[in-house]
Order: C-alpha cells, then structure tokens, then sequence
C-alpha cells in the first residue's frame, strides 16, 4: 500500500505533527486499514477536480466521494514539497500519540487559515484508541473469518429493534447467506447515540440474529445521503459483503448488490412480524419511530417488548435515562446588565434547595478569573473562553449533573459549539436568551463597562464596540425590562418541569 516508502527516523522525529479533526482521522483509519483501497492517501487537487468532472480519481480509479485533509497554513508554509524528506507531517490522534505520516505533494489555500494538503500516508505506532478496540478489524482480517459463499451487510447505525431483526433474518435465510453487521463507530449514527453505547445495543441482540460476525468500522456521514450510501456500499465491499440490506436510503454504485426490504408490521393476532400488507389494518401495529423511541425513554417509560428486545431496550435505557436523571447544560446568554447571571443564581439556588440534582454554576465572571485567566476579549478569545465553558459543563452532563452556564457568549458558532459537546456527552442543552435591550442593560451598569466604552477607555465591549449576534435558537427568551428577577426564575423553573428535566415539586405554585 505504501509503494516501499521508507523514511529514516530522524525524518520522522523532526516532522512536525498535526491532531486532525475526528472525521479527518476515521478517514485516516479507513486509508491505512484498506477499507479504502485502492486509495494510498489523501487526494490532491487533480483528484478532486477529475471527481467533480467524471466521478473519477485522476489516475482514473472510480471513486464516490473526497477524502480530503486540512492542515494549518503555517505547518505547510514551514515545509518545503520539493524536497521527499522536508515535506513530511506525523499525524497524531487527540492524545499526541502518532498514527500516520504524511508524504505532502500538494497543497492549496481552504478555509481561513488553513490548507488542503494530499499525499501517501503510512502507518504509525498501533493506531487511534477507542472503546471496543478488538472490533475494529481489518478488511482483511475480517474477510479471512468469513466462511465461502454470499455474506450480506448491514450497516447497523442504529439499535437493532424487533423489526429491523426480522428484516435481516428473512434476507440471510432467503439468501442462505453469512451475516456480516458493520457497526459505524467514528459517530454516533442516525440514532444519535454515543458509538460505544450503539456497540453494546447492537451485541445486545445478537441471540435475535443469524450466526454472524460483527465488525466496528470508523465510518462517519458526510451529510450527503447519496454520497454516504456509495461509500457504505464501497467499504462494505472491501469487508466481502457479496449482498446489502438497506436501512435507509441506499445505492450500490457498482459494489454489492443492494437489498431493499419491504416494511414490517406487527400482527396482533399471534405476536409475529410479518409483510405490513398481508395483515388488516385493524391487526396491525406499526414500527415506532425514533421520536416515539425517544420520547418514551425521556419519559421513563419502558419500550414495549413487541417492538424491542429486552436487552436491548435496558442498554438504550441506560444510554437514556429518563430527563429527571439525565445530565443538563442550561446555558444563559446576553449582554452585559441583561440579568443573566441573577436569574442563573436564582435557578441554581432553586436546584440546590430541592435536592434533587446535583448542580454546578459557571458564572462569566468566576470562569474568566479560574478557568480562563489570561484571555482576553479579543473574538478568538472569547470563542476560548465559550468552548472550556461548554467543555467542562458538558462533561458535568456527562456525570448526570446539571451545570448552569451565564457567559456572555455573543458568537452564534460558540454557542452552537457548546449545543454540541452537551449532546455529545448526552446531556440536554437548554439555550436560555436573556434579551434586555441595550438600553436597559447600559442604563444599569452596575459595573461601569458601558461608561468606560463610551469613553473609549475600554475596546471590545458587547453591544457598543463589538456585536452580540441575538440567538435564533433560544429554547426560551426572557427580558428583565418586562419581568421581575423573580420571575424570570420561575420562568425557567417551570420550563424545566415542564419538560421533564426536573421533579414536579420544583414547579412554581
């Protein structure tokens, strides 16, 4: 694969090394593992410009989608491609440790303040970590456990529920085919569940399966679904699936041959799965959707068992738990004077006082002066200061703590940044607005920042100098011209019990 590139180990130690972003680095496992081939690398701008013309690869490869790298524009700007031993970046997973080196022979300007780079790579040190490490086989490897004959694909980004189950029983007994479940673990797929919890859910039904093999594969979706369906189908092939069942929109893009199923339906008369049209309506049941799923988990309801193995359904509990228990990032944002940072006081006091949750307050001015010392108000800044903010709130949620955050945070991107992690972590995020005029906030002034920016004495203020770009996607939006502090509290109070992320007791009389 790496066409006898060999380089010294001085060459190495004194490369500079790069973290790529996490899909950036699946694409990387998927390069160096062969789940790509024929693909040694990146591509370069030749490749990219020959896909967008003919759908192929410059040498003439047929290939589905980019696989592209960006790098920071001063990493390339410090080598020199000319030279084979001085163009060469080391490749690190988040820890530092190093997965891959990069022979770069091309590189072009991207997004700002970075470059797209191409190039071979070549494997590095035992590869990226991760839950579940001795699942995530080679191609190879997997293809030389397969028995001989069909072997049918699936690619299980989503809990494996009674009729999912049924569907890919039918297919392996129609095509007396081996079963062969690729289990996406570079996201959380459809379902949105973490990647190890998606994991266990899916062993979770293996007695409802056929014999079969099951394989974590780093694929991630690229937003495109047919895109991301003719390079399913691509590294499913690579894995020697011969035949694909379809779990949502799927295409072939000349690899195996693509099943798609006909819908199930439940048949109350004996308790079986069966062709949605060979029962009367009045017979039958449906498949739940993934808000119904979902919304019973929120609740604490328990999934039915006609829908949902009981093995399955407690490691989706678990994954899940009820609001009431889950972790929660209430998140307030506004300007200076608004009242933010009272009514977040008031809400954590309430938490607190009811002993229900356990809650951890991140106010704006007690994090610039523990968390992030040292900053300034500068934008980049700023985004900092939002991103630990949401990091170590998210990791509260993580531990099924609520943390209530009351930064300014004036950037629509850092806050959408913040959403993230949350959810990442499985926590709620609750946006909070608190959308006082300018004119009131600068007329209370509590700490004389207004004045001083009036007075030029103070750059970079939000509302006067600098912009607060108002949220359009505020889950509620409170303004303390209108309301009392008080109740504003009781606004928020009720919004949580409302919704579940608290017990009923704390609702305001």
């Amino acid at each position: 694969m790496t066409d006898g590139w060999v380089l010294p180990d001085d060459v190495l130690r004194d490369a500079p090394a790069y973290t790529p972003r996490p899909f950036e680095l699946a694409d990387l496992e998927l390069i160096l593992s062969e789940a790509y081939a024929p693909l040694t690398g990146f591509h370069t701008r030749a490749d990219l410009a020959s896909l967008r013309s003919r759908g192929r690869l410059a040498d003439g490869t047929a290939w589905p989608v980019p696989v592209t790298l960006e790098v920071p524009a001063g990493l390339v700007a410090g080598l020199d491609l000319t030279n084979p031993l001085l163009r060469v970046l080391v490749l690190t997973d988040p820890e530092g440790a190093p997965v891959a080196a990069l022979d770069i022979v091309d590189a072009w300007p991207s997004r700002d303040g970075f470059s797209a780079v191409g190039g071979r790579v070549r494997r590095l040190g035992d590869g990226t970590g991760g839950p579940f490490q001795r699942l995530r086989r080679s191609p190879a490897e997997v293809r030389a456990l397969l028995p001989p004959g069909r072997v049918l694909g699936v690619i299980a980004d989503r809990p494996l529920h009674r009729p999912q189950l049924a569907q890919i029983a039918h297919a392996a007994r129609t095509l007396a085919a081996h079963l062969l479940i690729l289990i996406p673990v570079a996201d959380g797929g459809v379902s949105g569940l973490p990647p190890e919890v998606l994991v266990r859910s899916v062993f979770a039904a293996r007695d409802r399966m056929p014999p079969a093999t099951l394989v974590a594969v780093p694929l991630t979706r690229r937003g495109d679904e047919i895109r991301d369906a003719l390079l399913r189908a691509r590294v499913a092939a690579a894995y020697g699936v011969t035949h694909l069942l379809s779990t949502g929109e799927m295409l072939s893009g000349g690899g195996p041959r693509v099943l798609v199923p006909r819908e199930l339906a439940y048949d109350n008369r004996d308790g079986q799965w069966r062709w949605r049209d060979d029962i009367p309506p009045r017979n039958r049941r449906l498949a739940l959707d993934q808000e119904e799923i979902d919304d019973l988990l929120d609740r604490g309801f328990p999934l039915p068992e006609w829908h949902t193995p009981p093995a399955v359904a407690r490691e989706l509990a678990r994954a899940r738990p009820p609001r009431r228990h889950r972790g929660l990032v209430v998140f307030f944002t506004g300007l200076s004077g608004s009242g933010k940072s009272t009514i977040a006081r008031g809400v954590a006091d309430a938490l607190r006082e009811s002993g229900d949750r356990t809650v951890t307050l991140l106010d704006g001015d007690v994090v610039r002066r523990e968390l992030s010392a040292g900053l300034t108000f500068s934008k980049t800044d700023r985004d900092r200061n939002v991103r630990r903010i949401g990091w170590v709130a998210s990791e509260v949620g993580r531990h099924h703590g609520v943390a209530i955050c009351c930064p300014i945070a004036p950037y629509a991107q850092a806050r959408a940044v913040a959403r993230q992690m949350a959810n990442d972590a499985g926590a709620g995020f609750l946006l909070v607005w608190v959308a006082t005029p300018l004119e009131v906030c600068e007329a209370r002034d509590r700490k004389g920042l207004y004045a001083k920016a009036r007075a030029g004495q103070l750059t970079g203020m939000t509302g006067i100098d600098d912009p607060y770009e108002e949220p359009t996607d505020a889950d509620l939006v409170l303004n303390t011209s209108e309301m009392s502090i008080e109740q504003g509290v009781q606004t928020v109070l009720q919004h949580l019990t409302e919704t579940g992320w608290v017990e009923p007791r704390l609702k305001p009389a």
